[in-house]
């Protein structure tokens, strides 16, 4: 799709903003990975193959029972029977000397005598999940990091690795989705408010002094004492409390330009208000409500890792970088889990204010870069 003039425009001082750019193709590239994050981290097998056949179990579930074993619920790769009998081809045999037979199944393709399809067993590059509990060989938790662990465990021996790809993805999808649903929110009411201005304007800015006065924080303990706190929950709460935000910004630039001449010829004209307000006058107004956004995206990434840190937000068996700041608090003996917090912190939050530094400037027609 070929772009108009005015947005080539604002594409070119995007990119002519090297720190915006390559901050842009840093985070979509760090997102980009952790969207993949059950291929990068996980703890069971991406692919086994079973008497010819091949399985993905890291998407489907399949029973002990499906490679020849006894029970009925999930197969645990990670012991020595079920590997054997996935190696051996569903030998009976591996419940007595699995090591041994494994090792006869790879080399010779029998074993204990009866004739066996080889398989095998592709694992993740890094073999845990984020709730994945392990087992450090005799170490206390949390430990510092080592080979297995590049960055070490948490205090309920879970790798920080997979914990902090889990954590980003789902750190960032929060915010963003937090981010699109209250800007939608706030430059609607507040151009709304700018445009018509009179007594919808005196009655929304009543409503809004009345709702941004309402303790945000002693409401989502209420509700977590209440409900169960999820995902969907967290960010409609964040919503519902967060999309007064741009409302001031974008009122001010409607009752700055309702009264320009090119608004005054377009009703003269009989433009409708609807048109006027979103193909005219909102475009002028985007440059302040983008300088809004940086400060909406890391509100809504420090939010949630704040009531993730003081135990009101999400689930303990979801991954979360408050939680982990939260352990980094409470284990001083191991500054590893401090570091990693705090630069995962760092670098996700400077990426996306470069970026929409740079979006905030593309945008400005003021400014034009070389």
């Amino acid at each position: 799709m070929k772009l108009s003039a005015l947005n080539q425009r604002r594409w070119t001082n995007f990119k002519s903003n090297k720190r915006a750019y390559y901050s842009l193709i840093l985070f979509a590239l760090l997102y980009g990975i952790s969207l993949f994050a059950e291929v990068l981290a996980n703890d069971r097998p991406l692919m086994v193959s079973y008497k010819g056949a091949w399985h993905a179990p890291f998407v489907r579930f399949y029973s002990e029972a499906d490679f020849g074993g006894d029970f009925r619920t999930e197969a645990n790769y990670k012991s020595a029977e079920v590997q054997c009998l996935i190696k051996a081809g569903g030998s009976l045999a591996c419940f007595d000397d699995p090591k041994g037979v494994a090792a006869e199944a790879e080399t010779s393709g029998t074993a204990a005598g009866e004739p066996v399809e080889k398989g095998w067993i592709l694992w993740a590059p890094i073999p845990f999940s984020y709730n994945t509990i392990n087992d450090l060989g005799g170490l206390s938790a949390p430990s510092a990091p080592d080979s297995t662990h590049l960055l070490g465990t948490d205090d309920t021996s879970r790798d920080v690795v997979a914990r902090v790809i889990y954590g980003f993805r789902l750190s960032v999808t929060f915010a963003l989705i937090v981010t699109a649903l209250t800007s939608v929110i706030g430059i609607f009411a507040g151009a709304v408010q700018g445009y018509f201005g009179g007594i919808v304007d005196l009655v929304f800015q009543r409503v809004i002094e009345i709702w941004s006065s309402t303790p945000t924080l002693y409401v989502l303990i209420i509700v977590a004492a209440i409900w169960r706190m999820n995902f969907w929950l967290l960010v409609g709460m964040s919503v519902v409390f967060g999309w007064t935000g741009l409302v001031g910004v974008v009122r001010a630039e409607f009752l700055r330009a309702r009264n320009f001449e090119y608004v005054r010829a377009a009703r003269a004209l009989g433009v409708p208000d609807h048109k006027i307000m979103f193909r005219h006058v909102l475009p002028n107004a985007m440059v302040a409500t983008l300088t809004m956004l940086p400060f909406i995206v890391s509100g809504a990434i420090s939010s949630l890792a704040t009531l993730d840190f003081l135990g009101f937000g999400l689930p303990s068996d979801l991954p979360s970088l408050g939680e982990l700041t939260l352990q980094a608090k409470q284990n001083l003996q191991t500054p590893s889990l401090a570091f990693t917090a705090f630069f995962t912190f760092a670098i996700m939050l400077s990426l996306l204010v470069f970026i929409f530094e740079g979006i905030r400037d593309a945008f400005d027609p003021r400014k034009t870069f070389r």
